[in-house]
């Protein structure tokens, strides 16, 4: 039986610090692959904790980024709304926070990680973060963005991906303008990048969310939800050896 561990990591990025969240296996000793997981808008939250250690039980250690700030956990739309605009105005920051997190989660002490291994995914705005991450260049078998947006800065730095990609998308979301599909395709087409996606019929924005109910614009849908995790845990055994 696993013993899923959830600690506190915090460090400072430009003299401001941040506290995500290290959760692994702490019956497990050998490496195992490391993720880096964006949670959506609420930034880290009890939600973001529980998807966390559930992808932790696969046998990953999975740092839960935080890109808001030490204290800073919204509790209110207006509140996440205020604290996601200022990194989607500025993906420089955005991305910077990213790779230290990936930093972060290399250098702890607490679990051993495969560097060789690294992947990152996201959920609605931390779906265009893993994305962003990705096309830094950063070291990662695989990035996996549910229900995210897909714009891009510029979609030429799509050539730095070096892992596969993978796009979970809902095809009723009105929250993801339709445009930035193809858009999309084209970019990673451009770039020669291994890529998914993966549209799924009838679902809505934040179909993973359990408290999402806000009919015709962010709705839960379990069915949908276990697909795509189940999506994303495919394309994770394809690009990492087996578990030892």
């Amino acid at each position: 039986m696993s013993t899923i561990t959830l600690e506190s990591l915090v460090y400072q990025v430009a003299g401001k610090a941040y506290e995500s969240r290290l959760v692994f296996d702490a019956d497990i000793s050998s490496p195992r692959p490391g993720l880096v997981m964006a949670p959506n808008w609420m930034g880290i939250s009890e939600g973001a904790e529980r998807i966390a250690q559930a992808v932790a039980s696969q046998g990953y250690v999975v740092l839960l980024a935080d890109l808001y700030g030490q204290g800073v956990r919204p509790t209110s739309a207006d509140e996440a709304l205020a604290a996601m605009m200022p990194l989607k105005n500025d993906r420089g920051q955005l991305r910077t926070l990213m790779n230290e997190a990936l930093s972060q989660l290399q250098s702890q002490s607490s679990a051993t990680v495969d560097t060789a291994n690294l992947a990152a995914f996201g959920f609605c705005f931390g779906g265009c973060c893993a994305l962003d991450l990705a096309r830094t260049g950063a070291p990662l078998k695989a990035a996996v963005s549910f229900h995210g947006t897909l714009d891009a800065t510029d979609p030429a730095e799509a050539k730095n991906i070096k892992g596969s990609v993978l796009v979970l998308h809902g095809e009723a979301d009105p929250l993801v303008p339709r445009e930035q599909l193809p858009a999309f395709v084209d970019e990673m087409n451009a770039a020669g990048v291994d890529w998914q996606l993966v549209s799924y019929g009838g679902a809505y924005h934040s179909f993973t969310d359990p408290e999402a109910n806000n009919p015709g614009k962010q709705m839960f849908d379990k069915k949908v939800s276990d697909r795509a995790f189940q999506a994303m845990y495919n394309l994770l055994g394809e690009v990492f050896p087996p578990k030892a």
